[in-house]
């Protein structure tokens, strides 16, 4: 029997996007679209259908229906709107009803700010410099995103634990969702690490996604295409290579993951666990932290911020609490092996770059360089 195909849909990200395009489109050339063409940041041309595009006064309005495709996301159906006009300079992109708005630190938005990512940002500003440039216009457009139903929904959502309240955020790194049976995906997880394992002299490199590999090709100058993105799915992903002719492993991951890993969690979405602050706090003790810092540690919305507090109080104490996460996360990951593989691990955050790496990474990587690419 032949495995049912599996509908990607677009992210609210794309929606927001679209709408714009459409909104400006109007505003500029005083042409109505009944669907917009955007190209996603993954390389996937969507044509997305408008909903309503319309006048107001001086300002347009669009709208596009959220599509999650397979995937399970309560977003699905949302109306994303966009309402677009003229201003004297610039492009300045906010949030109103139903787009939640920061209230505390450590996420990608300052406080106070609209909800709505970096990648989303750049595509909605990409969006309207194109028909900006069809119309040879060049003072400056606001951009409101809306969605009236985002309200409710966000009380669906983690974001107000986050410090996000009001509405829901306008996400997405890809401009796409694609839809995440676990089984189908950690199948051909495995079929990758069989194939990677035979192809690279038994040296493996493991990552948890995009933003790992992407890490490794800009600071390691490695292939992004030679490493394994193996998604939440620690623990079956370890017990998957016992079985292969495996040498040695490398792990990169960013420390909101990898923590995990260091108190023994396998399956590292948060749906599972969470308990990435109450490991940094212990960590931090251990290395000297006072009470004080740690009361702070506990407090903070993300691990980029707690990494932030623990630096800011003592270099020395920082250092130390990463080099112990470190050999915990190795250790954990060697006693789920069952037979003797090398475990090299970097460990690394968005704004601060490698935090720490095991003594045989470098070895690794001349190695793994030396390689002679075959697939």
């Amino acid at each position: 029997m032949t495995e049912k195909k599996c509908n990607i849909g677009y992210t609210t990200g794309s929606c927001a996007a679209a709408a714009a395009k459409a909104a400006v489109t109007l505003l500029l050339l005083d042409k109505k679209l009944s669907q917009v063409s955007l190209q996603t940041p993954k390389g996937i041309l969507l044509q997305l259908q408008l909903q309503c595009c319309y006048w107001q006064g001086q300002k347009t309005i669009c709208a596009v229906k959220k599509y999650s495709g397979d995937d399970p996301d309560v977003t699905n159906g949302i109306l994303i709107y966009a309402m677009a006009e003229k201003i004297e300079c610039d492009i300045v992109i906010d949030g109103g009803e139903g787009i939640g708005r920061v209230t505390k630190k450590g996420l990608q938005r300052d406080i106070g700010e609209a909800a709505i990512n970096n990648i989303p940002r750049n595509m909605i500003k990409q969006c309207v410099k194109e028909i900006c440039a069809l119309a040879d216009y060049k003072k400056g457009i606001a951009i409101t995103i809306f969605a009236p139903e985002g309200i409710q929904i966000a009380k669906k959502t983690y974001n107000e634990k986050l410090g996000i309240v009001g509405g829901i955020s306008i996400l997405g790194t890809s401009g796409i969702v694609e839809p995440m049976s676990e089984r189908a995906l950690l199948d051909s997880i495995k079929v990758e690490l069989n194939m990677k394992a035979v192809n690279s002299n038994g040296n493996i490199i493991l990552t948890f996604g995009n933003y790992g590999s992407n890490f490794l090709k800009e600071h390691f100058a490695i292939d992004i295409e030679n490493a394994v993105k193996i998604s939440n799915f620690v623990g079956e992903c370890i017990d998957f290579i016992n079985t292969l002719s495996v040498q040695s492993v490398l792990l990169v991951g960013h420390i909101g993951k990898m923590v995990k890993i260091a108190g023994g969690i396998m399956q590292t979405h948060s749906k599972y666990a969470d308990c990435r602050r109450e490991i940094i706090g212990v960590h931090a003790a251990m290395a000297g932290a006072n009470s004080e810092v740690i009361k702070n540690i506990m407090e903070t919305v993300t691990t980029e911020q707690a990494l932030f507090l623990l630096q800011k109080h003592s270099e020395i104490v920082f250092q130390k609490t990463m080099e112990t996460i470190l050999q915990k996360i190795i250790e954990h990951i060697q006693h789920r092996l069952q037979k003797e593989i090398e475990v090299n691990i970097i460990l690394f955050s968005e704004k601060m770059g490698v935090l720490a790496q095991s003594k045989g990474v470098e070895i690794f990587l001349k190695k793994y360089q030396n390689i002679k690419k075959t697939y």
